[in-house]
């Protein structure tokens, strides 16, 4: 049995993760999802950290970080006991850069709007087209009313780790993502942490298109 810290992207919502849990639970493992104080414009990403470290207590856990939680994520392995590291479309940062400067470090914007060009879809951003083009009608209107605004405070400040744990790494990929593409998260994912990835079917926010794939992939991990 393996216990899974689950860390949830932009907006900071443990909501994220609600189709996923259940699953892993009826597989007999632990899933812990914590609430970020992303709409605190105060908050640091040591502030992000802390709320997920304390969930976790003194637990061993698989770590899972979703889009910007990436950035969350080598601030917890550092403080727990970690069996394993899971980006799932993620920001995949670099000891000392700031989640405000990782679009341009790794071209995501220009590699998104190549990809809606070959995909025939907007290249300009449009959240529905962009994030829920796969997620069901009914789980669309309840991710709205659990939105938050992500603040920009914890964007401009660096993310301070020396290293990556040595623990199986893995990053699993949506190969329906329009924000962050296949073929660039495939480069970030070589580049950045010289792994390859896991497709599954889904887009950006696959726990909630594809929460079975995405817990099969995960179970693989575990």
């Amino acid at each position: 049995m393996s216990t899974f810290a689950l860390i949830p992207g932009a907006g900071g919502d443990a909501w994220y993760w609600h189709r996923v849990v259940p699953l892993l639970e009826a597989a007999g493992h632990r899933a812990i999802t914590v609430d970020l104080p992303a709409a605190d414009d105060d908050a640091r990403l040591e502030d992000y950290a802390d709320r997920v470290v304390e969930a976790i207590g003194k637990r061993k856990v698989v770590v899972v970080a979703q889009s910007l939680g990436g950035f969350t994520a080598p601030l917890v392995c550092a403080r727990v006991g970690v069996e394993a590291l899971v980006f799932v479309n993620a920001m995949i940062p670099v000891p000392g850069e700031k989640a405000g400067d990782w679009w341009g470090n790794t071209g995501s914007e220009k590699a998104r709007v190549a990809a809606a060009k070959r995909g025939g879809y907007p290249a300009k951003y449009e959240e529905l087209a962009y994030f829920f083009h796969d997620v069901p009608k009914k789980v669309t209107k309840e991710a709205h009313a659990h939105g938050h605004e992500q603040s920009g405070g914890m964007m401009s400040e660096p993310c301070r780790f020396k290293s990556w744990p040595r623990v199986p790494i893995r990053v699993i990929v949506g190969r329906d993502d329009r924000f962050f593409p296949l073929d660039f998260q495939r480069r970030v994912a070589r580049e950045r942490l010289g792994v390859k990835i896991v497709e599954i079917r889904g887009g950006h926010l696959v726990a909630l298109s594809n929460p079975k794939g995405l817990v099969k992939a995960l179970l693989e991990v575990s």
